[in-house]
């Protein structure tokens, strides 16, 4: 059997004590996570997680570091995910930018009001990646490779 998981990427965004973080409505419910998304064909990771964070934030992010890679099943419905979250920080904003389909608004919050509200989180991962960026987890984005074309050198 072959397994497929979805592919997310997630910025992870601090700013003194507070994260940056979604507030979207996901079959009918209203939930909290990072800004977030599926890479798109073709596209590499840091591309994706700038990309979703624009759309979802109206926030230019700045990619800083390799958080982690994260796999996670939902027992709800069977679906994995590997999500790879990316710190970095975010610059200019633009508010008058319409935000993705489903976001409802987007908010700084810290992880005691996150911690206050486990029912709103919409999966482990946004507190998984809060408390592994607030333990100093870093790894280089040189960790990241992105080959853009399919071409291989064979020799005759």
């Amino acid at each position: 059997m072959t397994w497929r998981p979805d592919l997310t990427v997630a910025a992870i965004v601090q700013r003194d004590d507070r994260f940056l973080i979604v507030e979207e409505r996901i079959r009918g419910r209203l939930v909290f996570n990072q800004p977030a998304g599926h890479v798109e064909e073709g596209e590499s990771l840091l591309d994706a997680v700038v990309r979703e964070t624009l759309e979802e934030t109206a926030w230019h992010f700045q990619p800083r570091h390799l958080l982690g890679l994260y796999q996670w099943r939902n027992a709800e419905n069977g679906r994995s995910f590997l999500r790879v979250a990316i710190a970095g920080e975010v610059s200019t904003h633009e508010p008058q930018r319409a935000l993705d389909h489903g976001i409802v608004a987007t908010h700084w919050l810290s992880r005691e009001q996150l911690l206050a509200q486990p029912s709103r989180l919409r999966s482990p991962l946004v507190l998984a990646c809060i408390e592994d960026h607030l333990a100093g987890r870093r790894h280089d984005l040189s960790a990241l490779s992105f080959l853009a074309s399919a071409a291989v050198a064979r020799s005759a």
